[in-house]
């Protein structure tokens, strides 16, 4: 059976990354790695376009939309590497504290009044449960603490590995997107090098990872948004395929940049900090990994594409 994504659902997503691109590029990031404050501007462009409350439901002031939906727009945040609470608050807390019955700040939340940042175990550093914030190996991705036990919920443990991924592939193809300029830009030899056979090779087997992640997550999010049996695992094997092309690509673009991916010669090391601290968060990979495996050696999960979409 195949699923595909909908004009609506896609024409969201197009409009999200084209508000981004205008309002939160690199020289955005810029100023907030040296301490500016965030743009109040952009959060409340965010707002008007309804984000906080996409998951909201419609009789609490929000849009009522599905996780798959969510799963689109957090790809495009994780395209424009968005310093905003926007993912962890409308897309993860959200269904959260609706699955508990906890709805009492839901209106605040539609409106972009409120916001829930939820923390999760990432780099070794848990938040206490005390109101203090971490920081994450990423300078912009601050975790603010979450309510006790929070973390040990494998409902919450599910909607952030599946927000995280889906932000991951967006995280990859703008890091593709970044090596395929700049192998354009840099000459050897009297030529571009993106011309040589090897810089191909290794942008086309991390784009081939890359292509194959996305469906994963469309289908994970589906998955969750059907209650389907064993969705949890769906859920692993996205954020397991999504990490390993975010990786992979962050590997690739580093080496066509000549290593300066490392350094603040060029942006590129924003994305690269955002992969590595999601691929750490909600679930480290052996984690997710043996959540698969034990699916497949049961017997109870076709690892194959159930779903594709287009």
């Amino acid at each position: 059976m195949e699923f595909l994504l909908s004009d609506d659902q896609l024409t969201l997503a197009e409009g999200v990354k084209d508000y981004l691109a205008g309002t939160h590029g690199p020289e955005v990031l810029r100023r907030l790695d040296e301490g500016s404050n965030r743009d109040p501007a952009i959060w409340q462009g965010l707002v008007e376009m309804g984000l906080p409350g996409l998951l909201v439901p419609e009789d609490q002031g929000g849009l009522g939309l599905k996780l798959l939906d969510a799963a689109l727009i957090a790809a495009e945040c994780g395209r424009a590497c968005l310093a905003e609470p926007l993912v962890d608050t409308a897309f993860v807390a959200v269904p959260w504290l609706a699955a508990k019955g906890d709805t009492a700040d839901m209106s605040a939340i539609a409106s972009g009044e409120k916001t829930v940042p939820l923390a999760h175990k990432i780099n070794g550093w848990v938040a206490d449960g005390d109101g203090a914030s971490l920081q994450s190996v990423d300078p912009l991705r601050k975790l603010a603490a979450a309510p006790e036990n929070a973390t040990d919920d494998p409902h919450l443990l599910d909607l952030g590995a599946l927000m995280s991924a889906a932000q991951l592939v967006g995280i990859a193809d703008a890091m593709l997107e970044q090596a395929v300029e700049y192998a354009k830009m840099r000459h050897q030899f009297g030529q571009p090098i993106g011309a040589f056979q090897a810089v191909k090779h290794h942008l086309a087997t991390a784009t081939v990872a890359l292509e194959f992640a996305k469906p994963v997550v469309w289908r994970a999010a589906q998955a969750m948004d059907d209650s389907i049996d064993r969705a949890s695992v769906h859920v692993s094997h996205a954020k397991l395929a999504a990490g390993d092309a975010a990786l992979q690509m962050a590997e690739t673009a580093i080496q066509i940049h000549g290593a300066m991916g490392y350094t603040y010669e060029v942006d590129l090391h924003f994305w690269m900090k955002r992969s590595w601290a999601l691929i750490g968060a909600w679930g480290h990979r052996a984690f997710h990994m043996k959540r698969v495996d034990d699916a497949v050696i049961g017997g109870s999960l076709d690892i194959g594409p159930a779903h594709t979409f287009a």
